[in-house]
């Protein structure tokens, strides 16, 4: 059992260094950055690159202008700024973050600016982008006649179920054959309305449209009564994955058309980049020769800890995958002093237990359990801020965009990973290089 332990931790080893390697390793020895195969007939498919934000990488900048003829005077802010939530929520569904959304007055046009970091295929966000997403659901008229006209143009009859009836849609696959399908939860309103069409249809069709196109035409077996339903059709994987982008990130409050494109540089200079990356190294070192000076073996322990950590975090960040920007770097140096802070707790109370005369194996037990609690307490602490900082549900009085969102989340990560690292990993570090002082600790 302990040999299968062994080459299972080796295995995890040699993926995390895998992931982590730098770029221009892997481009120099021509190691690949994705994985590519088929589980169960499903395509799995990854590219573990990272992700640089606008100020280190530069990117895309898209202009937009809004239609603004239909829309109150007194509504136009609102719109506008709804207009701007509703992007801000397709570019991260659609795998882009730490996006810059502004709105911009130019005479009497009103503009969306749109700063998109690092991304090759900008055809593919513009389309998401300005995609107007208006879901209907519509059946045969009452007054319906017998003709040879397509079923779908002859479905001209609105129920009054729209995508503002839907409360979640995600990509499932069917049971019977694998393919893409879109599953739709409609809210409790909706639930009822699509209750009533069905019941009212059955050994009808009902059609499904998108934009006033057609998606599917299926025909109602029964009453359903729990409020889901799933379109079928053609679908890729990536086709459904593109609808359900479309239908959970909502509509469009006015119709937006690009009028200008054009690629930006990083918004901090090289000089910078290189300068923050060489404070961020030269911290790590000092960090590292400090434990190791002050805690011997026990700072060594640390000191790999740490390194452990690092190509967790790192690991986690590709495989989301985050776009690092420079909050982002100061979020994960942060936590690593977070990781420091939990291996000082738990050595300072494994000293003061020597200095009380027990021997350095119950000493450990008893560093360990005593320092638990603080190391919660001030990783949760901790933890509460980063999510205020992140705001997941969006409250309009804390920040809802912007790169403090890529801080929070690098912290919560960083702090999470060093709560594991700091406990877990250098507790069995220490059964492996205090071997002879210590069998197990438990």
């Amino acid at each position: 059992m302990k040999i299968f332990k062994t080459i299972f931790v080796a295995l995890v080893f040699l993926v995390l260094v895998w992931v982590d390697l730098p770029e221009f390793i892997k481009t120099k020895y021509k190691i690949p950055s994705q994985i590519n195969f088929n589980v169960f007939g499903l395509n799995v498919k990854k590219d573990f690159t990272t992700k640089l934000g606008l100020d280190l990488k530069g990117g895309s900048s898209l202009i937009f202008e809004a239609d603004i003829t239909k829309v109150k005077k007194e509504d136009l802010n609102d719109a506008l700024n709804s207009a701007r939530d509703v992007i801000e929520r397709r570019i991260n569904f659609f795998g882009v973050t730490e996006p810059q959304i502004q709105t911009i007055k130019t005479g009497d046009k009103y503009r969306l600016s749109v700063d998109l970091p690092g991304i090759n295929n900008y055809e593919e966000a513009i389309t998401l982008i300005g995609q107007t997403a208006q879901l209907t659901f519509r059946e045969l008229p009452d007054d319906k006649i017998a003709t040879t006209t397509p079923i779908f143009a002859q479905l001209t009859k609105e129920t009054g179920l729209t995508g503002v009836h839907i409360s979640k849609s995600t990509v499932e696959f069917d049971s019977q054959n694998g393919q893409p399908q879109v599953g739709l939860k409609f809210n409790k309103e909706g639930a009822e309305l699509f209750a009533a069409i069905t019941k009212r249809n059955i050994g009808k069709p009902v059609g499904i449209f998108l934009d006033n196109m057609p998606l599917t035409t299926p025909t109602v077996q029964t009453e359903i009564l729990d409020g889901s339903a799933v379109i079928t059709g053609s679908f890729s994987t990536e086709d459904a994955k593109k609808l359900t982008i479309a239908i959970n990130s909502g509509a469009l409050p006015l119709p937006i058309k690009l009028v200008e494109q054009k690629n930006i540089g990083p918004t901090l200079g090289a000089i910078e980049v290189r300068k923050s990356v060489y404070a961020g190294t030269v911290g790590l070192i000092m960090v590292l020769l400090f434990m190791i000076f002050y805690y011997g073996r026990l700072g060594f322990i640390a000191s790999l800890g740490l390194l452990i950590y690092g190509l967790i975090s790192l690991f986690i960040f590709k495989a989301i995958p985050l776009v690092l920007t420079l909050p982002g770097v100061a979020g994960f140096i942060l936590s690593i002093g977070m990781a420091v802070d939990s291996n000082i707790l738990i050595f300072e109370r494994i000293k003061e237990e020597q200095r009380k005369g027990k021997s350095f194996d119950i000493a450990v037990k008893l560093g360990f359990g005593q320092a638990i609690d603080a190391i919660k307490d001030a990783n949760i602490t901790t933890l509460s801020v980063a999510f205020i900082l992140f705001n997941p549900l969006n409250w309009e009085f804390l920040p809802q965009f912007g790169m403090v969102r890529g801080f929070a989340l690098t912290l919560a990560i960083g702090v999470g990973t060093s709560l594991f690292t700091g406990v877990v990993i250098t507790k069995r570090l220490i059964e492996i290089f205090y071997k002879d002082k210590i069998s197990n600790i438990k």
